[in-house]
C-alpha cells in the first residue's frame, strides 16, 4: 500500500550558486560520506557533472522527505538518508541512524527516480507500507 508520494524539481543554478558560495562545507551538508568521495571524483573530472550529481542528490532527498511526510524534520536529515546506484544502474535509497531505525520501525520501503538536464535536477519519490 503506498503510504507516501514526493516529487521535487531543483534549479541547478542555485546549486553551482551555493557551491560557489559555501565550497565544499555546502556540499558536506547535503551528501553522506559515501556520495561526498563521489561527488568529489566526478567533479575532479567534470566540474558540471559534479554540479549535476549534487542537484540530482538534493532534489532525490527532498522528494523522498515529502513521501515520508517529514520534511527535513529529525529524524530526517540529509547526510541519514543516501541516494546510491544498484549494479543495474536504478537507484535507491540507503538510510542510516534513527531514520533507518524509524523508517523499518514502520515496515516501509522506498522507490526513487531522478534524472537532470542542464539546468534542472527532478526527482519522484513511492514509498509504500510493507507487511510484517
Amino acid at each position: 500500500m503506498i503510504y507516501g508520494i514526493g516529487t521535487d524539481i531543483c534549479d541547478v543554478r542555485r546549486i553551482r550558486a551555493s557551491l560557489a558560495r559555501h565550497g565544499d562545507r555546502f556540499a558536506h551538508k547535503i551528501l553522506s560520506e559515501a556520495e561526498f568521495a563521489t561527488w568529489q571524483a566526478r567533479s575532479a573530472r567534470w566540474p558540471e557533472r559534479g554540479i549535476r550529481y549534487l542537484a540530482t542528490r538534493f532534489s532525490a532527498k527532498e522528494a523522498f522527505s515529502k513521501a515520508i511526510g517529514l520534511g527535513m524534520v529529525m529524524p530526517m536529515t540529509w547526510r541519514l538518508c543516501e541516494v546510491s546506484k544498484l549494479p543495474s544502474g536504478k537507484p535507491a535509497i540507503v538510510l542510516h541512524g534513527v531514520l533507518k531505525d524509524w523508517f523499518e520501525a514502520r515496515h516501509l520501503s522506498a522507490h526513487i527516480s531522478v534524472t537532470d538536464e542542464t539546468d534542472y535536477a527532478a526527482s519522484f519519490c513511492v514509498v509504500e507500507t510493507q507487511n510484517p
